[in-house]
């Protein structure tokens, strides 16, 4: 089973540096998909209340015999759920649906500018950290200009900046605002859903190191730093996923990579997105 490497959070929490994500599988398969993944050796899960599956991850920790504090679990609160009370109460839901009695990480999953809310969301983040109910908060999906606001109106810096990361879509300009506040970028859609997978500078790379088009994919990401969470649900790939700690990207190889940039999105705008 692959030893995993952990990051230190800015808080000294420390969570895997690989993890599984759970977005897009139906509750009724999330409990056989994360049990087959602990049993890969991923120990780090990562879901969201709107994915409707808390309950399916839930049962499979709940399942899986493993002691709560070799875990590391990670639920969003929901756009609809912003604000102060609203999230409190969310964050309670949420907790019930996974059966724990504390989150490693919670995140607010996008900041919906157009609500003007996530201020006063990250003051109920504020108060589950103060009360010991979360080990680590953070953020998903915040633009350099969200992070700016919310360090500016409240004393608590994100332990994680959980946003779309892939070579097509690379980041820069946001991962720098995240080192520059000592924020971990997480990176979502690690993958680009598969759509990158053939392209050629991926493809003689994964050809040279024996590996796959995704495990060198993966491989970039760690060798950025950022943390990650692939999804499968397919048992061999979930099993390749995690099998990248054996070998190691060159300095060229990494800039070969770092070409295929072209701001290209799979998921929403963080500025439009409501």
């Amino acid at each position: 089973m692959p030893t995993v490497p952990t990051v230190t959070l800015n808080n000294g929490v420390t969570i895997p540096q690989l993890g599984f994500g759970v977005f897009q599988i139906p509750d009724d398969e999330t409990t056989a998909a994360v049990s087959g993944a602990l049993e890969a050796g991923y120990r780090s899960i990562d879901t969201a209340a709107v994915y409707g599956n808390e309950s399916g991850v839930g049962r499979a920790l709940a399942e899986s015999g493993l002691p709560r504090e070799d875990l590391f679990i990670t639920t969003k609160l929901w756009n609809a759920d912003q604000g102060y009370d609203s999230t409190l109460a969310a964050f309670e839901a949420s907790l019930a649906e996974l059966g724990l009695d504390y989150l490693d990480l919670y995140l607010v999953h996008w900041p919906a500018p157009a609500r003007d809310l996530y201020v006063d969301t990250w003051r109920a983040l504020e108060k589950l950290l103060a009360d010991g109910r979360i080990r680590a908060a953070g953020v998903s999906n915040f633009q350099p200009s969200h992070l700016r606001r919310l360090l500016g109106e409240s004393s608590l810096v994100p332990a994680v900046n959980q946003v779309e990361l892939h070579p097509g879509l690379q980041q820069v300009d946001v991962r720098a605002a995240n080192a520059g506040h000592g924020i971990v970028t997480e990176a979502w859609s690690p993958l680009a859903q598969g759509a990158l997978l053939n392209e050629e500078a991926l493809t003689l790379l994964a050809e040279r190191h024996g590996k796959t088009p995704a495990q060198v994919v993966l491989r970039w990401h760690l060798q950025l730093g950022n943390v990650v969470i692939p999804k499968s649900v397919t048992p061999a790939r979930v099993r390749q996923n995690i099998d990248v700690f054996g070998f190691e990207l060159s300095a060229a190889d990494m800039e070969a990579i770092a070409g295929l940039d072209r701001g290209m999105r799979t998921g929403p705008d963080p500025d439009t997105l409501d």
